[in-house]
């Protein structure tokens, strides 16, 4: 097996077995791979800056098992950055962290495939300073998602919120918004929960079901990565996927290309890419906003509220009730199956915990 040498930065990084063969289909070696990031280095490295990172690694190739890794190990070398996290459950851990090129090539030389990144910095460890939703096809529908992806950045902008958008490399496309550090996770996993839940209950063509078998062809909007220590993929990470696939940052305009699929850019060509189109992504911070007050509801919002609240009381003549406390008031909560879309919530009141109305309107079955 081969050994190289790489100097970068002054530190010199042993790279083993750089002829392994990590994408077998292709024929891509741990060497490639370790090539890769370090040329996309200076592109990727600022969406990676002092945020703890989950590993997904595979030592074997793509084609064995492989395996997270959030935890740094003993025998890392002094210049990989760490960060103290406490996790959830009150234990601590330190976290790999990477805010430089020499990190990234060592890192590919453990065979890691993607990094996945939290959605707030080392500077604010709960405080989130962007949020992500993921749509993913129920099929092999890909214009479908493209057109969700419209559709929740139109939503969003609406509400003063700046939308970036990038294939994931796997199936789906991200839509993502950088905010303002103001509000811990649970508040703002609340707000892009009842984003993704006042879509499903508008849009026939989204759902918010983790069951597969319960998704029934729809779109799935996955706002839960906005969790704390709950992560996305890096921009310009590589895809553990034949032909070794990248997510790649987009202009809005190219969900035109009716050619576009989430696998549309790889190693292969992702250079040739930003050869002739700069990073669409490259402004992404300096277009953070506060998340949206209660008073700032628009008047489609008044009105959607109104007309949810006088099928409520159409459906409180016609189904038994029961009646369960919530924090500031008493929630009714319909007991019987309805022919209403779950998910109805006042998006800012919900939010800032002035809850007006919340109604949970799910099928027993459920």
């Amino acid at each position: 097996m081969s050994r190289i040498f790489k100097k970068i930065n002054g530190h010199k990084i042993e790279i083993n077995n750089a002829d392994k063969e990590l994408f077998p289909e292709d024929g891509i070696t741990k060497g490639e791979v370790v090539d890769y990031y370090g040329r996309i280095a200076e592109t990727m490295l600022p969406y990676m800056k002092d945020r703890p990172l989950a590993l997904q690694r595979f030592p074997d190739g793509i084609d064995e098992e492989g395996f997270y890794q959030k935890e740094a190990a003993d025998y890392f070398p002094d210049f990989i950055e760490t960060a103290r996290v406490v996790l959830e459950d009150g234990s601590k851990q330190n976290e790999i962290v990477c805010n430089n090129a020499t990190t990234l090539v060592y890192l590919a030389n453990l065979a890691v495939i993607t990094p996945h990144l939290w959605q707030s910095s080392t500077e604010a460890i709960r405080m989130p300073d962007k949020i992500v939703f993921d749509l993913d096809p129920s099929d092999d529908d890909f214009a479908v998602v493209k057109e969700g992806a419209r559709d929740l950045r139109k939503a969003l902008e609406d509400m003063g919120l700046t939308c970036f958008v990038m294939t994931t490399g796997s199936r789906g496309l991200h839509v993502a918004c950088p905010i303002k550090p103001e509000h811990e996770y649970e508040s703002v996993k609340s707000f892009t929960k009842a984003v993704a839940q006042n879509l499903e209950a508008e849009d026939p063509k989204f759902t918010t079901k983790v069951r597969k078998e319960k998704r029934r062809g729809r779109v799935f909007i996955d706002y839960l990565r906005n969790e704390y220590a709950q992560t996305s993929v890096a921009p310009y990470a590589l895809r553990a996927k034949p032909g070794a696939p990248v997510a790649a940052p987009l202009d809005w305009d190219e969900l035109s290309d009716s050619k576009l699929d989430a696998q549309s850019y790889t190693m292969e060509n992702i250079f040739k890419r930003l050869g002739r189109r700069e990073d669409p992504w490259k402004d992404f911070s300096r277009h953070r906003a506060s998340l949206p007050e209660l008073d700032e509801l628009s008047e489609a919002e008044r009105k959607r509220e109104s007309k949810m609240r006088a099928l409520l009381c159409h459906f409180r003549a016609r189904n038994p009730f029961r009646t369960v406390f919530a924090p500031e008031r008493e929630i009714p909560l319909l007991t019987e199956p309805t022919d209403l879309e779950p998910g109805f919530l006042n998006l800012k009141g919900f939010l800032f915990g002035q809850r007006r109305l919340k109604t949970t309107l799910t099928p027993s079955s459920e």
